[in-house]
């Protein structure tokens, strides 16, 4: 069995739990690295440290028609998340200045903090 060499754990620098429609914000100089959803959600903001590189609910991540993103690096196709409902124990990865979940007392996200 091999060893993971590339062990998101070990970057997480702190986390915060939220089940209500609040913003989660990461500590200076960090950005949520990874959301887990408790219960499904759908987020009412997710805004992306690269909204060109990362879902948001902002602008299509990997979208060549978005301005800016047909000289870079970008895939094509990639839609905004706005209204996109996470299932139950879904974790996404990504870099993320904030999140907003969708109130609910029987569930909320867990956000993770990295560098």
């Amino acid at each position: 069995m091999g060893l993971p060499t590339n062990d998101w754990t070990g970057k997480i620098t702190g986390s915060a739990f939220c089940n209500t429609n609040t913003a989660v914000t990461p500590p200076p100089n960090k950005v949520i690295i990874a959301i887990y959803f408790i219960a499904s959600n759908i987020p009412t903001a997710l805004i992306a440290e690269d909204p060109e590189m990362y879902i948001n609910t902002a602008v299509a991540a990997h979208e060549q028609d978005n301005a800016g993103s047909n000289d870079q690096d970008h895939g094509d196709g990639g839609l905004a998340v706005s209204g996109i409902k996470f299932g139950t124990s879904a974790t996404i990865y990504g870099r993320w200045t904030s999140v907003t979940p969708q109130a609910d007392n029987d569930g909320g996200i867990i956000c993770y903090f990295g560098e």
